[in-house]
């Protein structure tokens, strides 16, 4: 089985729920603001938590 790491394509950096993530009611996988942080850019898909401003207008 995949871990989540591999699904993003970045096994060598880990991930933690509550700090990075958490399921939503409907199960899915929300990223926090602090992942974004982590990961450095704004991918565009107009996140809930994206803290920069490109996908806020």
């Amino acid at each position: 089985m995949e871990t989540v790491e591999e699904k993003l394509g970045k096994p060598e950096k880990t991930i933690r729920e509550k700090e990075d993530f958490y399921f939503n009611k409907a199960g899915l996988m929300v990223f926090t603001e602090n992942y974004h942080l982590k990961r450095g850019y704004c991918c565009k898909s107009k996140c809930l938590h994206c803290p920069y401003e490109l996908i806020k207008k």
